[in-house]
């Protein structure tokens, strides 16, 4: 049965709020968060991939900084996004000194280096994408902060690019409702376990 939009809105503003205690309650942030890029960085779809966005953590995420350094020295090519005007832009990260603190206190790429043609980012060169979001559940379903940023850019990720969303188990709910243009993750990882999910696939 497919729900009404305005309902299905009311019940990710009710999981997201849940979500956010729990996330914001998660004990050893930093400790736990590493098993779950270990785990990340274990995955095959990780080993073979030769161009990986990866975000940087905000506020109460899944923390990827640790493993930022790690990834840069891996061989691969590191890109990470940045808001602009309510798009999400990408940007070629080689070291952890080109990334700053922004306006909302936010670790972001350096401004002077964005418009630099090399450190431009293309969607349709990435091989993997690391997805935030606030909840979760075992099918790949993911709710954002609500304001589809995420989801417009990966419109446009390749249909063979899987989409993997880091996690702590406290952030995973028994089902997220879905509207049209919600996109599903093919992986959520957390400190517990690997969660297959259904993806883009109709």
């Amino acid at each position: 049965m497919t729900l009404p939009e305005n309902e299905i809105a009311q019940r990710k503003d009710a999981i997201r709020k849940q979500a956010h205690a729990n996330r914001k309650e998660q004990a050893a942030k930093e400790v736990v968060s590493q098993r779950i890029t270990d785990r990340l960085h274990r995955m095959p779809q990780y080993q073979s991939a030769a161009v990986v966005m990866y975000y940087v953590d905000v506020r109460d995420e899944v923390r990827t900084r640790h493993a930022l350094p790690d990834a840069l020295a891996s061989g691969k090519k590191i890109v990470v996004p940045f808001c602009v005007d309510g798009d999400l832009k990408l940007f070629h990260l080689e070291s952890m000194d080109e990334l700053e603190v922004g306006m909302y206190k936010i670790l972001e790429p350096r401004t002077d280096l964005r418009e630099l043609a090399s450190k431009r980012g293309e969607v349709a060169e990435l091989d993997l994408v690391i997805v935030p979001g606030v909840a979760f559940d075992r099918s790949g379903g993911r709710t954002g902060h609500g304001k589809g940023y995420y989801d417009k850019l990966l419109e446009h990720a390749r249909a063979d690019t899987p989409l993997i969303s880091l996690a702590f188990e406290c952030q995973m709910f028994p089902e997220i409702p879905v509207a049209g243009h919600d996109i599903s993750m093919d992986f959520v990882v957390t400190e517990d376990a690997v969660y297959p999910g259904r993806g883009r696939a109709e």
